[in-house]
């Protein structure tokens, strides 16, 4: 079992049964111990719901902050809990938790206070932890902080771009087109291989989803435009209302025109949500009335609500419930407002419409996916309806410039996410002939049973107009996301001189200069807050797979693009040798030396050791000769603290001084140089005859002679034997051994304290040698004082 676990990913779409597959894993598996992760509340007890249904037996646990009531099962938040309730190693038990447990160090904490590894861990919804959106999740990729033997990870959407809409971005500024979200297909990668993918084109055409059709509702309401018309600002009530009445009639309209019976309504603001259900019915009834006998059969019963995070538990289910089950309404529309995210069931709806397209791109994703999901046999046909508000002179023609197309433009962006292949084929122009039935684009490619239509218009639209659209709205931020991150490539290289760049740097906002900024003055205003040094590393990664194209490498290579992060390390590194050396004289610092706060001292270390090693991982011969080049004596045959006081006393030889040879002589770089030739000089006989030759050659330094030498230690045996002599004198001339403690005998010109020897035999008698008691006995030794 490999230190980080064993990890792989499946990719199915979205309400393709990912819960259930994951359940079967872990019967198969034979897993007891599972933790299982996902974004919200609402998929919590789904999910666990969904694992009871599956056949999951055993302790179930929740890691939130919902009562075991709401749950259907403990919870708790507390670590040291955590650890008692999901404890011992040996039992099943299955927690369940968010990822907002994770963000909290919950988890973490848990395994500190004893809880032990698991057998398995499930990542639902984990796009959510790659990417810009997975910084706080990321502690579920480390097996030293969270362990497990395996973790399976799933996802509908590996794949999420946002795209280049002037919406507020990741710091307050512009939202700008960038890979949000991307889990890849890499076996070292923190989300292993992926061992199984269903697309959406797949699932649709086995029945397991929908099959879909994106409704664009040309909304041209002459209150809208007056406002519009007035200059006001498009976020105040005097515009925010005329808009929202036209959405309601926009909406009411589709329904009837398109016979909807249950949509879900996405919102951005919660006081908009609120007041589009509290009015519905009324716009139905007025709609009814001035349509008569002839008009459009609208509905005569409306039943509207709405939903938002600040809504309990609780509440939200029996909403969703009631919006199943609304049988004696001609219509049900459920507002949302970022509450029906990732994995929430809401099968009974059979279209949804987006009265606003904001928020980030994971969640519009996530959106699109609430109406895909499907009944066994049910045969719906799900729609994705968007309303396009056009301004005062607004036409179908307007497609390519008019603001009131991004909401579209959005959508197929998120629909992308889940189905790559359909999207893009819409930006292959069709034939006149085909293009103008009924006023609808048609493409047969990811749907059931031939030929559907995948988008439709209120007007008719012209093929190449919409194909145009396509690549330019709604392909573009992947090709604006390489143009900008080129372009910021070239300036940080030019000012900086290398391609080196952080991983966190960003390209920085305005005049105003940040630690990070390679050089001073304004960078171009369309490149503020790129994240450079994230771009680099998605890059990196796209080449190791093969897949960034030979026109692409070619561009980079130009700007002295270093591919792997491996070499940017080194030379990192090198940098930091080469300063270090320039400073101090010589590459061979101790292992705690830092230059400018690199550890160039265990940096070198690592270089040494694999220089020295043979075979895979062995240095390369342009990096050792590199190395060379700064200190050829980088990497000695023996200690390096040996080398570098060499090095040092050298040195101060050449620059006039006399050898030392006392310790605290000569004191250089905290090396000691009087001691460490005291040293060599007195261990002469242990050193290499290379390093005997450098000191006699270089330095002038020999051996000691015997004077020199200090005398030898004397062992222990020795010792007693001298102390055993001087017994054996002094009772040959006193014919006793009542030896004073005080008393000194003078043996072969050697003071010996013979009393305290004598007392300390007759303490360690009993751990004396037998042989040795036996000498002192024939000296008539007394073994007691008193005796």
């Amino acid at each position: 079992m490999p230190g980080t676990g064993l990890r792989t990913q499946v990719i199915m779409a979205t309400g393709s049964g990912k819960s259930l597959v994951a359940v079967r894993s872990a019967e198969e598996l034979r897993a007891g111990r599972v933790l299982v992760l996902v974004p919200s509340l609402d998929l919590l007890v789904q999910t666990a719901a969904a694992w009871r249904e599956g056949g999951r037996t055993g302790a179930a646990l929740a890691v939130c902050s919902l009562r075991p009531a709401d749950a259907g099962m403990p919870t708790t938040t507390d670590p040291a809990e955590l650890a008692r309730l999901a404890g011992p190693s040996g039992q099943r038990v299955t927690v369940y938790a968010t990822y907002a447990s994770l963000g909290l160090g919950t988890i973490e904490q848990a395994h500190l206070a004893g809880l032990p590894g698991w057998d398995l861990i499930v990542v639902d919804e984990a796009h959510r932890t790659s990417g810009r959106t997975g910084k706080p999740w990321a502690v579920v990729h480390d097996n030293t902080r969270i362990p497990s033997i395996r973790r399976l990870y799933m996802t509908a959407t590996p794949r999420i771009w946002q795209d280049g809409t002037e919406e507020e971005g990741e710091e307050g500024g512009p939202g700008r087109g960038g890979l949000v979200a991307s889990m890849e297909d890499d076996p070292a990668g923190p989300f292993g291989a992926r061992c199984h993918t269903l697309t959406l084109a797949e699932a649709i055409d086995r029945g397991i989803c929908a099959p879909y059709r994106v409704v664009c509702v040309d909304v041209s309401d002459p209150g809208f435009q007056a406002a519009v018309l007035l200059g006001a600002d498009a976020r105040s009530d005097s515009v925010r209302g005329p808009r929202l009445a036209a959405l309601q009639a926009a909406l009411v309209k589709a329904a009837a025109d398109q016979g909807f019976r249950r949509t879900l309504v996405f919102h951005h603001l919660t006081r908009e949500a609120e007041a589009f259900a509290a009015g519905l019915p009324a716009v139905a009834g007025r709609l009814r009335a001035a349509g008569g006998a002839a008009g459009p059969a609208y509905p005569r019963t409306v039943w509207a609500d709405w939903l938002c995070g600040q809504h309990t538990a609780v509440h939200r289910r029996r909403v969703l419930e009631r919006f199943a089950a609304e049988d004696g309404a001609d219509k049900a529309f459920l507002g949302s407002v970022r509450v029906l995210g990732e994995g929430v069931d809401t099968k009974e709806c059979d279209s949804v419409f987006w009265a606003d397209v904001r928020g980030s791109m994971p969640d519009l994703v996530q959106a699109v996916g609430r109406a895909l999901r499907i009944r066994p046999g049910e045969g719906k046909v799900a729609s994705l309806v968007v309303p396009v508000l056009l301004g005062p002179g607004e036409t179908a023609e307007s497609m390519l410039t008019s603001r009131a197309y991004g909401d579209l433009a959005r959508l197929l962006e998120a629909l992308r996410a889940h189905d790559t292949r359909l999207v893009e084929s819409l930006a292959q122009p069709q034939a006149p002939s085909r293009a103008w039935a009924g006023g609808e684009a048609v493409a047969g490619t990811g749907v059931r049973s031939g030929a559907r239509s995948l988008l439709s218009f209120s007007t008719p639209r012209d093929p190449a107009l919409l194909a145009a659209f396509i690549r330019l709205r709604v392909l573009h931020p992947e090709h604006e996301n390489w143009r900008r991150g080129v372009e910021a490539a070239r300036i940080y290289a030019a000012r900086a001189g290398d391609l080196r760049v952080p991983f966190a740097f960003k390209v920085p906002a305005g005049k105003a200069r940040t630690g990070t900024e390679p050089a001073a003055g304004a960078w171009p205003p369309g490149l503020e807050r790129f994240p450079l040094g994230q771009w680099i590393a998605d890059v990196r990664r796209t080449h190791r797979r093969g897949a960034l194209g030979r026109e692409r490498v070619a561009q980079l290579d130009e700007l002295g693009m270093v591919w792997s992060h491996f070499d940017v390390a080194y030379e990192e590194g090198l940098a930091a040798a080469r300063g270090w050396a320039a400073e101090h004289g010589h590459l061979l610092p101790p292992a705690e030396a830092t230059w400018r706060g690199a550890p160039v001292g265990v940096w070198v270390k690592n270089q040494r050791a694999a220089a020295r090693r043979e075979g895979p991982g062995a240095l390369p011969e342009e990096r050792r000769e590199a190395l060379e080049a700064i200190d050829a004596s980088w990497c000695p045959a023996w200690e390096i603290s040996w080398q570098r006081a060499f090095h040092l006393t050298r040195v101060h030889l050449d620059a006039g001084g006399g050898l030392p040879l006392a310790p605290g002589e000569v004191v250089v770089q905290g090396e000691d140089l009087g001691r460490w030739v005291r040293t060599q000089r007195l261990a002469w006989e242990r050193l290499t005859w290379a390093q005997r030759w450098l000191l006699e050659h270089t330095l002038g330094v020999t051996g000691a002679s015997e004077a020199e030498r200090p005398r030898p230690r004397r062992t222990q045996a020795e010792k007693w034997a001298e102390h055993l002599a001087a017994a054996r004198q002094f009772h040959s001339r006193e014919q006793h051994l009542r030896v004073p403690r005080t008393h000194v005998e003078r043996v072969g010109g050697r003071e010996v304290r013979l009393g305290a020897w004598i007392a300390n035999q007759r303490s360690r008698s009993s751990a004396l040698a037998p042989d040795r008691i036996a000498a002192l006995d024939a000296l008539g030794m007394r073994w007691s004082a008193h005796a």
